[in-house]
Parts: C-alpha cells; structure tokens; sequence
C-alpha cells in the first residue's frame, strides 16, 4: 500500500499549488519577503512606523460553506473568509500586512478549491494585503465527499497612538452603520433551516436553492445568501488617514447588534439604537417571514443591514456621512452612547 491508496494524493497537491502559485504571487505588497512554497511566509514592517504594533484575528465562514458545496459555488467563501479576519483587525485601527489560509478537505478536486482561492486572493485584493501562504489538507475519512472547511488568520499593523481600544469612546458619541451586502457570514444554520423547512406564500415548506424568490428581485435564494461579506478596509483605513474622528469601531458578526457594539465601548457605556433609522435588507425579512423568526431573534442573530459600526463625535456625524457617501459607502447615523454597563437598548423585544 502507499499514500494514494490510503486516499492523499500527493502529486494532486502539488500541482494544486503550481496551479495557484501565480494567484497568490499577484497579492504580493513591497513588504513581503521569499515566495510560495515555503515551510513559513516572511514579510516586513512597512516604512513609516514609529511604534508599530501587530494585530492578529483568526475565523472560518462556518455553515455558509454547505451552501457553497451544495450549489458548487466556491469563490465567494473565499471573500468572506478574509472579510471575517480583516474587518475584525480593522476595528483596533490596524491596517492588514497579510493573510494565511487552511483548507482541508477528503479528497482534493483542484478545480473547485482554486475557486475558492480565487475567492480569497480577491478578498486579499480587496483588503490590500498580501495571500503569504497557507495549508492544504488531504484527509479521507474525515470529510465527506465534496467537502471542504476554511480557516483564516490575518495580521495588520497599527501605530500604537493611534489604536482603538475604547478608551476613546465618550457618553453622547454618535454611532454610524455601514451597509452589509447581505447575511454575511453569521447564522447561516438558522439560515438553511428556513430555507428547508421554511412556509411558503403557497403554504406549502421549504424552499430549493435555485428558487428566485419575488421579494428579493431576480436573483436565486442561492445568489443573495453567498453574496460576500463586505470588506470595509479601504474605505475606514482613509477615513482616518483624512482626518476624520472616529473613537471606536465594531465588527457587526455572530451575535448581531446587541453583542457586537458593545464590544467598542468603554467601562460604564451603551448604546441607545434608534431602530428604523436605517433600511433593512429584504433577505431579513424573507427570514423573518418564510422562518416565523422573531424580530429579538432576528436581531440577536444577523447584521439586519449594518455591517460594521463607527463612533464618532456628534458634531461630526454630518461630516463623517458626506465623507462616506462621497466615497460610495451607505452609512446611517444609527445611535448614540449612553450611560451604561455594555448594554444595546432600542431594539424589539
């Protein structure tokens, strides 16, 4: 017996990586050292740093992967798997330097798992860092056939003065909603339990993931629920780079609203939300209506159409909004900080 027996076919890995060695090269930054195929990734402090400190964040994509594997779809994961880690290093301020992937699976199919790192080089693209590397793991057995899972780690650099840590945040501080692109990458158990157990305006249940639902436009259930997660980097990362003041900023992930915002606050702080002040997405409202999910669960387990969170001074809400919306970024003054212990209030019961 050898190795393909057993089910790893090293020579399927090794031309899986040539085959994607120039996707990864064309994230490269001027920092990186070395190239692909390493037993590690090196990479530089850029220039211009007096007190530069690193910021790490590690995620996955979670169940939204059945999705992608149930429809064959792979390249959006790819961009939520980088959106994941590097919107949650963007919140302390850091800018991201560069990206590592780890991608097991039961069986290598190259064609598909190349989409899924054609996935995550755009992510990368999108977040101006650099892919430097990653693993890929044969494992029969362990998973099933067509199956696969995703794990990222980012590291971003920040300038220690210039680091959020809630400490800047003040009482009557001005909370500001980005827009998400959808679901994201959070409650997708909840999400395919609708859609195969879901009523139907026919009352009929469940749903096909080809299916074209009215209220959600032309698109398939399966376009609108793998839309990717939106990347904030470039747009937050200029905004402070132009002087706008921004005192804490929040990731809006697993948890939703009331678990994330408060993770930007400092001691003796809430948020007070002023639900309706922003626009919901149709897809949350086919959930709540095909799932008969209540709002409180609603908004305990999806974004609800704001995807990331900036606090700011009030009297700059107006400037902040004009910036954004000159920069073609949705954003709605959604909040404000208020006397507390970490609470959200203002939203259904």
């Amino acid at each position: 017996m050898d190795y393909r027996d057993a089910g790893v076919d090293v020579e399927a890995g090794r031309g899986f990586v040539q085959r994607i060695r120039s996707l990864v090269d064309s994230t490269r930054r001027p920092e990186v050292l070395g190239s692909l195929g390493g037993f590690s990734g090196l990479c530089e402090l850029p220039s211009g740093y007096r007190e530069p400190v690193l910021v790490s964040g590690t995620d996955g994509v979670g169940t939204k992967l059945k999705i992608a594997q149930i429809t064959q779809r792979h390249s959006s994961v790819g961009i939520d798997l980088v959106a994941m880690c590097v919107n949650d290093i963007l919140t302390s301020g850091a800018e991201p330097l560069f990206f590592l992937d780890y991608l097991a699976t039961g069986k290598l199919e190259p064609a598909a798992l190349a989409e899924v790192v054609e996935g995550i080089v755009a992510g990368c693209h999108q977040a101006g860092c650099a892919l430097l590397g990653g693993e890929t793991a044969e494992m029969p057995g362990f998973y099933g056939p067509g199956e696969y899972d995703l794990a990222g780690f980012c590291v971003g650099v920040v300038e220690k003065s210039q680091i959020l840590d809630g400490s800047q945040v003040q009482l009557g501080d001005r909370v500001i909603g980005l827009a998400s692109s959808g679901v994201h990458s959070n409650g997708f158990s909840l999400v395919r339990k609708v859609v195969a157990e879901g009523q139907r305006p026919d009352s009929g249940s469940g749903y096909r993931w080809d299916e074209v639902v009215p209220t959600l436009g032309d698109l398939s259930l399966a376009d609108v629920l793998l839309t990717p997660t939106r990347i904030y980097v470039e747009p937050v990362l200029k905004a402070r780079r132009e002087g706008l003041a921004i005192h804490g900023m929040a990731h809006i992930t697993g948890g939703g609203l009331p678990e994330n915002l408060p993770r930007c606050l400092g001691p003796d702080q809430s948020i007070q939300l002023q639900v309706g002040s922003w626009p919901v997405l149709p897809v949350f409202n086919w959930l709540a209506q095909a799932g008969e999910v209540p709002q409180s669960a609603l908004y305990d387990t999806f974004n609800m159409g704001i995807g990331f969170a900036l606090v700011v001074p009030a009297h700059h809400v107006d400037q902040t909004l004009a910036w954004l919306a000159q920069h073609q970024v949705a954003a709605y003054a959604i909040g404000e900080v208020v006397a507390g212990s970490g609470q959200v209030t203002g939203l259904p019961d």
